[in-house]
């Protein structure tokens, strides 16, 4: 369900439904909405939570790490780098800068006040002092690639940027999926791509071991970035080091019942509302474990009904702002969050 693992979000709604859910009913009770997936409803005792509309969303900290990490790293052909040291240098000064909250800002500027991602980009190289104080690549050409969706080119670009400062000769290049520009890096068609890590760690792994491999992506940073190093060698790919910036799964409330509640957590989410939650999220959401199952069986969490919407879309942030949904699946970098 990670919009890493497809190239763009393709939503296919024409129109918000008005969606027929009754907020969670009185203490002991789950409510009067149905479970829209086709699930029974549960009856659980204690305080049930209501929807709380508002007009700001707020991501709940994954504290028991459900999601595995999907922090963004330059990825390259190692043979296109061997001799050029630089390039991961002065691509490893752009994780150093990026933070999720610097990625959500960057999206915000390109997705939703519609400015390029050139121009969000230059100013994004200037403002952090990005832009290199010699040149070592003078007359050294390559490839930045990036995947159709905009947080990809405009990671693109700032790499494209960073690496023209530092005297290389940069052009950047959409691709589609993984499976279409993977090949196109391990080939060295492509230099270099901003890459997720456990999104690429998994799809190596599967790619190399097999579909049935046990997973080696996890909530644990260092282990995960040690096994992408290791299946990348296998293919003749080379990492630089991973940002603090993630974009993952991640399931989000309206500030105001953030602030109702007083909960800036999953594990604080389950605590406050042991009578049950309406959950909102895309329709593999019930048989995924990182999703539904995942939120009953790590966190305890008693969700009562579950509302078919989008991954991460407007279906689903429109819902929750609407205040008839208490928890939704969305991207942790989204330009509407914050």
């Amino acid at each position: 369900m990670s919009r890493r693992s497809t190239t763009l979000r393709a939503l296919s709604a024409s129109a918000l439904l008005v969606l027929a859910l009754a907020a969670c009913g009185e203490a002991g009770s789950s409510g009067t909405g149905g479970n829209t997936s086709g699930g029974s409803t549960s009856t659980a005792s204690g305080a049930a939570c209501e929807p709380v509309a508002g007009d700001a969303l707020v991501v709940l900290e994954d504290d028991k790490h459900l999601q595995t990490v999907d922090n963004i790293i330059p990825a390259a052909n190692a043979a296109a780098v061997a001799n050029q040291p630089a390039v991961l240098e002065l691509l490893d000064t752009v994780s150093a800068a990026l933070t999720t909250d610097k990625l959500i800002a960057l999206n915000k500027a390109v997705d939703v006040e519609r400015q390029t991602s050139s121009q969000v980009a230059q100013k994004f190289v200037e403002d952090e002092g990005l832009a290199a104080q010699d040149t070592p690549g003078t007359g050294t050409s390559l490839v930045v690639g990036a995947a159709n969706f905009s947080e990809s080119t405009t990671l693109a670009e700032i790499y494209a940027a960073v690496l023209r400062s530092g005297g290389y000769d940069v052009t950047v290049q959409t691709v589609d999926a993984r499976e279409t520009y993977l090949p196109a890096l391990e080939s060295g068609q492509l230099s270099v791509f901003p890459e997720y890590v456990g999104t690429l760690t998994e799809f190596l792994n599967k790619e190399i071991n097999g579909p049935d491999a046990e997973p080696l992506a996890s909530g644990d940073l260092d282990t995960t970035v040690a096994a992408l190093r290791e299946l990348g060698a296998e293919k003749g790919l080379t990492f630089g080091e991973p940002s603090s910036a993630q974009d993952q799964n991640a399931f989000a409330v309206t500030t105001a019942f953030a602030e109702e509640h007083d909960v800036s957590t999953l594990s604080e989410l389950a605590e406050a509302c042991p009578g049950g939650i309406t959950l909102g999220a895309g329709p593999e959401c019930p048989e995924r474990a990182f999703c539904e199952p995942g939120l009953e069986e790590k966190y305890g969490l008693n969700i009562t009904n579950f509302v078919n919407l989008d991954v991460g879309g407007p279906l689903t942030k429109a819902a929750l702002l609407q205040g008839e949904i208490v928890l939704g699946l969305v991207f942790s970098s989204d330009g509407q969050l914050g």
